[in-house]
């Protein structure tokens, strides 16, 4: 009996540990600094604005309003493609990663 409470219990924690990756087609990214300012028009928020706020990280809009933060790598992803871009509004891009609470541990993004 014991080794299948055992069984379930590590069954149940180990379900998590192999979540798939979601992928946010098409996803405002804007910096943590001004995600509640721009809330309303994301697309409104200028490249410009998102180096100069950099320092504060970055974070994608979802189709249902929520703002997810991206981790560190996401961070270094966002501000690569922000330096090597022309666009001067309407950030969006295509992000794939595990989601952790209200946090994307990114593991592609791709500015459109």
């Amino acid at each position: 009996m014991r080794k299948i409470v055992l069984t379930v219990v590590l069954t149940a924690f180990a379900v998590p540990v192999f979540a798939a990756n979601e992928t946010f087609s098409d996803v405002p990214v804007v910096d943590v600094n001004c995600s509640k300012k721009v809330s309303a028009d994301p697309d409104s928020h200028t490249r410009a604005c998102a180096v100069k706020c950099q320092e504060s990280g970055f974070g994608i809009v979802t189709k249902d309003k929520q703002f997810l933060k991206l981790d560190a790598n996401g961070n270094a992803q966002v501000i690569a493609a922000l330096k090597a871009s022309d666009k001067k509004d309407h950030l969006r891009a295509d992000v794939t990663g595990d989601v952790q609470g209200h946090t994307v541990k990114v593991s592609s993004f791709q500015l459109r």
